[in-house]
């Protein structure tokens, strides 16, 4: 068994505020390292389960999709670790059970294996789409998992056309939290927005694949990726001062995706946000917080980040990693003024996945004014947070007269796929050679940041000293 990772946060933030100031910003870096740095082994803790789910619809039949399909199925199945429990679902009108037979999981190996392949060879594309129902079984197929990494991947190639879609979105309330998804879309006749929402809910990823030849490779990196999680449900719990507001929190690295929503409170001044499962890895958060206005020279705990996991006998849960979110009120214009750099960056990545969708919205509605305005200011993000690959994408949909200025002429033709790609891509994050440089901790804190308040300091003048054993400094009142 495989030691669990090593977690840590890193906040990166201008902790000064101008009088009368309250909005703090802050970018919360997560980091996980497995000691041994190998991924090949077992799961941490809880083992894991997979769940392969097939679009077996009739057009899938077009275009050497269902023998890509196949190809790609037999080819995660392939990488399975031996004990993960799996299952192969296919997907059309309803889902039924390629392998094993009846509603099962079985375990992971050589022989169970070949079954599943030799099932999977057998796949046929007839029917329709009912995406919600295909996420219903699966969730079926993972009771009684419990402390398991549980991981399903979903290929489609069409619309959700054989369910409303009030199901889907009753079906993805349903599994919220129970398993994370990660989706494909394979040619183009599939709807982002569907994929983005299931992928959103089930806090898992998306991307297109217009050439089903690719698709292979594709199950092969997901399958393994999911193989290289160690700790499951995972979450980051956020503490505020009375008065406080969480105004958001998104997450911007790997992907833009607003957690603000599946906020679960846990505590009369804490919120849970979940994160789903760890491997060694990095992902990184923006948190933003109102607070009441200080007093020129104060300083206080505008937020306390801990990152929670089950404790490993399943009962209980464990602190991984913690940090702070400070405030201090300035009358010095230039300490209040100062923007962070990964506060800066982070905030023109998610103005940047706006300003694509918000304008390949217009585009197709007919809105050319608002097309052009909104693509045009995505040209300019995209140059500024240095995101090469969003910027060649957006080339094939507008035509570039002033980068700096934003300026550009909408293309007469676009192909789809091309269309397609920039709406899939538009939340992947990237980091340039200025934050990849800010990834190594500073020696020391700068001179004129103030220090964090110590987990035992004692609570602040204005507060009462009535908070529980372990509460941070400004937690008892303030």
């Amino acid at each position: 068994m495989s030691e669990r990772p090593e977690f840590t946060i890193r906040v990166d933030q201008n902790p000064y505020l101008p009088a009368g100031g309250r909005e703090m910003h802050a970018i919360v870096t997560v980091e996980a390292r497995r000691p041994d740095a190998d991924d090949d082994g077992p799961p941490a803790e809880g083992g894991a389960a997979e769940i392969i789910i097939i679009d077996t619809s009739g057009s899938m039949s077009y275009g050497g999709k269902m023998a890509a399909a196949r190809r790609a199925a037999k080819a995660a199945v392939g990488v399975l670790r031996d004990g993960v429990r799996f299952a192969v679902v296919a997907g059309a009108n309803r889902p039924r059970m390629i392998y094993p037979q009846g509603e099962r999981l079985v375990e992971a190996s050589a022989s169970t294996r070949r079954s599943a392949a030799n099932a999977v060879g057998r796949l046929e594309a007839a029917g329709g789409t009912a995406i919600g129902s295909w996420l219903r079984l699966a969730d079926r197929l993972f009771e009684g998992q419990d402390g398991a990494v549980k991981h399903a991947i979903l290929l489609t190639d069409g619309k959700n056309q054989h369910e409303s879609a009030e199901e889907l979105d009753a079906a993805l309330r349903h599994c919220s939290g129970h398993f994370l998804c990660d989706a494909r879309g394979v040619g183009t006749d599939w709807e982002v927005a569907e994929l983005r929402k299931i992928t959103s809910a089930l806090l898992g990823g998306f991307l297109d694949v217009p050439d089903p030849k690719d698709l292979e490779a594709d199950f092969l990196a997901m399958t393994r990726s999911a193989m290289s999680k160690h700790v499951a449900d995972v979450a980051l719990r956020v503490w505020t001062p009375q008065h406080a507001e969480l105004r958001f929190l998104k997450q911007m690295v790997p992907a833009v995706d607003d957690l603000t929503a599946k906020r679960r409170e846990s505590g009369a001044q804490t919120a849970d946000f979940p994160l789903g499962a760890w491997g060694s890895e990095n992902r990184e958060y923006h948190l933003c917080v109102e607070v009441p206005p200080g007093d020129i020279g104060r300083q206080m705990r505008a937020a306390w980040v801990k990152l929670i996991a089950p404790g490993s006998d399943g009962a209980g849960e464990r602190e991984l990693a913690s940090g702070n979110v400070l405030a201090e009120w300035t009358d010095d214009e230039a300490r209040s003024t100062r923007i962070n750099g990964r506060v800066a960056h982070h905030t023109g990545q998610s103005e940047l996945a706006d300003a694509i969708q918000e304008g390949l919205e217009a585009r197709r509605d007919g809105d050319e004014d608002t097309a052009t305005a909104r693509l045009g200011r995505a040209v300019v993000l995209a140059r500024e947070v240095g995101n090469e690959q969003i910027a060649g994408l957006l080339d094939k949909v507008v035509d570039v007269i002033d980068p700096a200025t934003g300026t550009v002429r909408l293309k007469a033709d676009v192909a789809k796929a091309d269309e397609m790609s920039l709406d899939t891509r538009s939340v992947r994050t990237v980091r340039t050679a200025r934050t990849r440089k800010n990834d190594l901790p500073p020696a020391a804190p700068p001179a004129d940041t103030p220090a964090a308040p110590p987990q035992d300091a004692p609570p602040p003048q204005d507060a009462p000293p009535d908070g529980p054993p372990g509460t941070p400094p400004d937690e008892a009142g303030s």
